[in-house]
């Protein structure tokens, strides 16, 4: 997977692509080519009190989105594709498909 945590994402398919949901990745799924997205993917859950402090009742929890439904956003173009570039070291790097720069 080319997205990994702490990328800014763009949602482009599903109910959060009608509101443009723009938002960091909190986690990376690998086995099931999931991310989570902050505030995108949201669903209602009923849960229990685990411990003696623990809050029960309906809360929002943010669901995996499918990989294929985010773009990665660079900072000068917008959404774009990823490629992938290596430097004089072997090091390799992330490079924007647009404009070129390092990601």
């Amino acid at each position: 997977m080319k997205i990994r945590k702490g990328d800014k994402v763009k949602v482009i398919a599903g109910k959060d692509r009608v509101r443009g949901h723009t938002g960091n990745v909190v986690r990376v799924l690998p086995e099931r080519n999931r991310v989570i997205v902050e505030g995108a993917g949201i669903a209602k859950r009923h849960q229990a009190p685990r411990r003696q402090n623990e809050q029960a009742g309906i809360i929002e929890k943010n669901m995996p989105i499918h990989v294929s439904n985010v773009m990665i956003l660079c900072d000068k173009c917008g959404p774009t594709r990823l490629g992938a570039g290596t430097d004089e070291d072997g090091r390799k790097y992330r490079v924007c498909r647009k404009c070129g720069s390092e990601l």
